[in-house]
């Protein structure tokens, strides 16, 4: 039987991705290079003639999206579910200026703090993993959902879908700007069968590096 794929997709570069500035839940918007990056991925992704497109509310986000649903003629299903990581006091500074802050290299180890005092790691896997685990249950048999969001909030979905400890969930790299990971459903559940795909030899740019 045909099995549902669910494809998490970063958002393009923005130019905070490029200063290295915590983005949180800022509202970004793409730069040219990551409205450049969105189109050309947009190209491959149309192949898998998605069935659904779903992406976080933010504008990088969506306008990622948008350039996947002007070639697939699939309409963006906008959710507050799957933005990023809310950052707190964190959200607008230098990742070299956080680096003093004992609980923000706690973060970047992995460990399960509040990011600039508000949300956890888990906290992101739990809300966005609804989100995406809907998304899944729309699709018919064999059917592609493309869900674009941020590097944080998909690595906490994967590790939540995967039903790994929160401790373990460092072991998925970083996802480059505009590339992406695809969950496939199995007989005993989700599983992993690409991860980062695109991204050699691009750097990965995010809050959480």
């Amino acid at each position: 039987m045909p099995r549902r794929r669910v494809v998490l997709w970063r958002h393009g570069r923005t130019e905070w991705n490029d200063s290295r500035r915590f983005q949180g839940q800022t509202d970004v918007a793409l730069d040219d290079v990551g409205r450049a990056q969105a189109a050309r991925a947009a190209e491959q992704l149309a192949t898998l003639k998605p069935q659904l497109i779903v992406a976080s509310d933010l504008a990088r986000a969506t306008e990622t999206a948008a350039a996947l649903a002007r070639l697939a003629g699939v309409e963006v299903r906008p959710s507050t579910a799957l933005r990023e990581t809310h950052g707190g006091t964190w959200e607008g500074q230098f990742a070299d200026d956080l680096k003093t802050d004992p609980q923000y290299v706690a973060w970047l180890a992995g460990e399960d703090v509040p990011a600039g005092g508000s949300e956890t790691r888990s906290q992101v896997g739990d809300r966005a993993a609804v989100a995406v685990r809907a998304a899944a249950a729309a699709l018919d048999s064999g059917g592609v959902a493309v869900v674009a969001s941020h590097g944080g909030t998909i690595r906490s979905v994967i590790g939540r879908m995967l039903d790994l400890p929160v401790d373990h969930w460092r072991v998925f790299g970083g996802l480059a700007n505009c590339c992406w990971s695809v969950l496939e459903e199995g007989r005993t559940g989700w599983r992993l069968v690409e991860h980062n795909a695109g991204s050699l030899p691009q750097v990965v740019l995010g809050d959480d590096r």
